[in-house]
């Protein structure tokens, strides 16, 4: 049975999802013991003081947010060891580290296909994976022929990652063309956004559509309005980074090479839940749909919002959504559906009845359509992952 010390933020949902990775290769291969090191012990107990004391306890691995400078006292130890690069990567250890441009390339195709033009950045300079995420965002962003507005922290410590200042943050927030897709370097920099926008009254996401990374629901749902992130495959690589502890411990392979978290998706709130139009009319509607989801609307009660036909509306709306206004209306209230599913203990048909879904008795093959799985199938889904995480607490 292999000992292993976790340096990590156990309150971030990123280290959580790493930890179900690692628990469920160690399940499959022996069941570790682990010791849960609080972060604090890289400032009180230095590298030193964390070998002695993992010598003492005769850990077999460690794995964790460790400094880069102190790469080189850490590559003299023998005891094998993986660092979670939440600065910049280390050269002579192995990295759990993010395919961060692709995930800026995925952030940057996402509000594109909404039908944005302007958009603009918020993160870091100093840490790579706030940075190389700006370069793939703006890299595609420029592809398309557009440009790139930046609010980057010159310098930022790994111990405040929360803080910002809100007047400066304001007053590039205020001098952005309206409309703008916005991402930020993670959820906790999102969350300022969407802060930031409610103190000066900016709409969100009508005049900026905010889109963070990691989806970590917490953050997210505590955001106003809700944050939509780019959800990575962090479980996965939580299971490749133990199984290549395994392989340095078992001394099959003395340097494993980088264990890569690829983003998965974006999962939509409603930060991002619009899309962008340049034609008043369009964004009238738009806008209109989202305040009224809750209710069962038909197109003709709609029109009524513009001074339009219905055929020059359905032609609009489709040229910039890519949807007829009833398709587009049937698939956000199947996502509202959702939510309700997470958030409330009503049945499935009680919430679609609360909704004033027409043909409730067929909800189940219409979610399916817009979601991929059934109602049941997607609440049990989210139910065992609140159980994990509640468990890894």
């Amino acid at each position: 049975m292999y000992k292993i010390i976790l340096l990590l933020d156990f309150a971030e949902e990123y280290s959580k999802c790493l930890l179900k990775g690692i628990s469920k290769y160690s399940a499959e291969h022996g069941h570790w013991s682990f010791c849960r090191m609080p972060l604090y012990y890289r400032e009180t107990l230095g590298v030193k003081g964390i070998l002695n004391w993992a010598k003492d306890w005769k850990a077999h691995g460690i794995i964790g947010q460790l400094y880069n400078e102190m790469e080189n006292d850490l590559y003299q130890s023998p005891l094998p060891m993986i660092a979670q690069d939440f600065k910049e990567r280390f050269r002579f250890i192995p990295n759990i580290t993010g395919q961060y441009r692709e995930t800026g390339k995925l952030g940057a195709e996402y509000f594109l296909n909404k039908g944005y033009t302007q958009f603009a950045f918020y993160g870091f300079k100093n840490i790579v994976w706030s940075r190389e995420r700006a370069e793939g965002f703006e890299s595609t962003v420029n592809q398309a022929g557009f440009h790139v507005h930046y609010f980057e922290h010159k310098k930022a410590r790994s111990t405040d990652l929360w803080y910002y200042k809100s007047n400066s943050l304001s007053k590039w927030l205020k001098s952005l063309p309206k409309p703008i897709a916005l991402m930020a370097c993670d959820d906790n920099q999102g969350v300022h956004i969407t802060e930031a926008c409610k103190q000066n009254n900016i709409r969100v996401p009508q005049e900026v559509a905010v889109l963070g990374v990691d989806n970590d629901v917490m953050l997210c749902e505590l955001s106003d309005p809700p944050l939509s992130s780019i959800e990575l495959d962090i479980e996965r690589a939580g299971y490749d980074t133990a199984r290549a502890m395994d392989l340095m411990i078992t001394g099959r392979v003395k340097f494993y090479r980088d264990i890569l978290v690829p983003p998965l998706k974006v999962v939509t709130r409603n930060s991002t839940d619009i899309y962008a139009s340049q034609d008043n009319y369009v964004a009238t509607v738009l806008d209109f749909i989202h305040k009224n989801i809750d209710q069962n609307l038909l197109v003709d009660q709609i029109v009524k919002e513009v001074p339009m036909s219905r055929r020059s509306l359905e032609k609009r709306f489709l040229e910039v959504t890519g949807y007829p206004v009833y398709k587009y209306i049937f698939k956000l209230r199947i996502e509202k559906l959702a939510q309700k599913l997470v958030s409330s203990e009503l049945s499935v048909f009680e919430i679609a009845l609360e909704m004033g879904f027409p043909d409730s008795k067929n909800i189940s093959r219409q979610f399916r359509q817009v979601m991929g799985c059934t109602p049941v199938e997607y609440r049990k889904r989210a139910a065992e992952k609140i159980r994990v995480e509640k468990a890894l607490k």
